[in-house]
């Protein structure tokens, strides 16, 4: 009997304090949502909710000002995201592939050497990145930010390669019996028996252009608003000068820039789940 109590009184401990939890990481989102309906632009720290409602945010959020230019920056944001995740996506499903599926000298030291790398945070390498891109041209440039965000995405292997690991060893013996190449195998072997990893590939390389905002801000410095990336420009609506004006604005930005990774999440989430936990079963 008492070993029942204990074990109900720690479980609902537990629970309390994970409710607890969960609580304090959501209202700070929830207020930035509320207050996307305010009609006072400015801060309003005496409320946790708007004294007066309002869906005229929104619409202002998608009229273009001198220090507001939400559109653009959406654009910019999902046109660097989807060339990002295309050429990211495709590096860590090759590499590891090749981690996984084939045996070559150096094999091991290459991928404790990728490990090694992976611990070190990536901003710490931008000053460097920064004038390299800046030697080329690339500063103040798109298509640097995505060279940025792919060039180190296949160190993020581990995951695809120990969901490639169980796959069955004897389909790649049997296709190269058969005479087909390693792209082959990768392309018509590997690819479709992996959708739930290329998913979670896929959402991984999304989210990093989607929500970053360090190497935005070192790359494009131009001073420009319509070169900004959604991070930078809604940075830049809580400046001293516009907080008072665009701070409800802010808000609105912060739940629109939200909704498409919400939607990819609940369309995908099978597949995300499926190839977190496939990938954690080898390494």
């Amino acid at each position: 009997m008492k070993s029942k109590f204990r074990k109900g009184l720690s479980f609902t401990i537990r629970h309390l304090f994970i409710l607890v939890l969960a609580l304090i990481w959501l209202i700070p989102i929830l207020w930035l949502f509320l207050n996307s309906f305010s009609v006072f632009p400015g801060v309003n720290i005496r409320r946790f909710y708007p004294e007066e409602w309002t869906l005229n945010n929104y619409r202002l959020l998608f009229t273009l000002d001198t220090v507001a230019q939400f559109p653009v920056w959406f654009k910019n944001t999902l046109i660097i995201a989807i060339f990002t995740c295309l050429i990211s996506s495709i590096f860590v499903l090759m590499v590891a592939y090749a981690m996984s599926k084939l045996r070559f000298n150096s094999r091991r030291a290459l991928m404790n050497i990728g490990v090694l790398l992976g611990l070190f945070p990536g901003f710490l390498s931008m000053i460097a990145v920064y004038f390299i891109l800046q030697t080329f041209g690339l500063t103040n440039n798109h298509w640097g930010l995505v060279m940025v965000y792919s060039g180190g995405s296949g160190l993020g292997y581990l995951i695809a390669k120990g969901f490639f690991d169980t796959i069955s060893e004897t389909l790649s013996e049997s296709a190269r019996i058969e005479g087909a190449t390693e792209s082959q195998i990768f392309t018509k072997v590997i690819v479709p028996l992996a959708k739930p990893i290329i998913v979670f590939t896929v959402i991984a390389s999304f989210l990093v252009p989607w929500m970053d905002f360090i190497f935005a801000r070192i790359i494009l410095n131009s001073g420009l608003s319509k070169d900004w990336t959604v991070a930078i420009g809604l940075y830049n609506m809580l400046d001293r000068s516009s907080i008072n004006t665009y701070f409800a604005r802010f808000c609105a930005g912060g739940v629109v820039v939200s909704i498409p990774i919400s939607i990819l999440f609940v369309i995908m989430q099978k597949f995300y789940v499926e190839g977190i936990t496939s990938g954690a079963v080898k390494g």
